[in-house]
Formats: C-alpha cells, sequence, structure tokens
C-alpha cells in the first residue's frame, strides 16, 4: 500500500518567554524560527532530514545528500502571540518546481477554538535542494531526489490565501 503524497503538516507550539519582547508578545523574528521548526518537523514526519549528511543517514554519493538553504523568507503580521499561548502552523507546500519548494505558513491563533480560532500570522519560504561539493566546499542546485518528491505533492490552490 503506497502512501499519499504530503501537501500539509501541521505542527504546535507554545510561545515561550524567550521568544518574546518585554511587553510579552513574540517578537517577529521567531515567526521565522518556528516556520523553520515546523518545516524540520515536516521533514522529519516524512521520514528523514532537511540534514542527512550531517546525522549520517546519507553518504557523498546518495541523491539523499543534499541540503535546503533558504532563497527567499517573508512574513505578513495580523495579530500578536503572547507569552505560553499555544499557537498551531500549518505548513503548505505552494509549489514544487524541479530545484525548488516554495511553503507558505499559517500561525493559528486559538486553534481549539471554533469561535475564536483566527490566523496570527502568514508566511514564506522558498528553499533549493543543493549537494555540496567536499573539496570546494561548495553548493550547486541540483533536482529534488525522487525519494523525497514522491513523498511532497502540492496543496491545492484554493488552500492558500
Amino acid at each position: 500500500m503506497s502512501e499519499q503524497p504530503q501537501h500539509r503538516f501541521l505542527f504546535r507550539r507554545r510561545v515561550e518567554f524567550a521568544d518574546t519582547d518585554v511587553a510579552g508578545i513574540m517578537h517577529f523574528s521567531n515567526f521565522f524560527r518556528f516556520m523553520e521548526v515546523a518545516e524540520h518537523a515536516f521533514y522529519r514526519h516524512l521520514g528523514f532530514s532537511v540534514h542527512p549528511f550531517l546525522s549520517g543517514k546519507g553518504s557523498r554519493d546518495s541523491p539523499d545528500h543534499v541540503g535546503w538553504p533558504r532563497v527567499h523568507a517573508s512574513a505578513d503580521y495580523k495579530q500578536p502571540l503572547r507569552f505560553e499561548e499555544e499557537v498551531e502552523i500549518e505548513l503548505l507546500i505552494e509549489e514544487i518546481r524541479t530545484r525548488t519548494v516554495h511553503y507558505y505558513f499559517r500561525f493559528w491563533k486559538n486553534p481549539d477554538s471554533s469561535d475564536q480560532k483566527s490566523v496570527a500570522a502568514t508566511g514564506r519560504f522558498t528553499v533549493v535542494c543543493v549537494s555540496f561539493d567536499q573539496e570546494t566546499r561548495k553548493m550547486k542546485a541540483v533536482p529534488i531526489p525522487e525519494n523525497v518528491r514522491m513523498k511532497i505533492s502540492e496543496a491545492p490552490g484554493e488552500k492558500i490565501d
């Protein structure tokens, strides 16, 4: 039985004291950290790491021997997130190209309340699949490995704002 490719992933996290400013509101820069943590959790959920060559899971000649640096990151803020609030981060795959993946994120405030659930922020990442030349220490964009591509899919267009 084959698994369906994934286009959506949900990840919960609590706003910690270190994530906030003096007013107890999550600092804007931490939204980027939360997006990256959700992305890494998504990859672990799929059964691999965003950094397999450091974990020993991929050999230099393996198609798994790739990294995923960001070439674009953005965020739009709608409502504050406060210390100790639980937030649900929704990751959607907006687009898959030969060498890039475009992610769309929603930060859901009050995720368990049908009356109060609302979007606190949205964000986007574009990541490029790269290999690393061990001698020159340079990165080179490469096609997304088939074992990754078969586990992911683009979200239906109506899912993205």
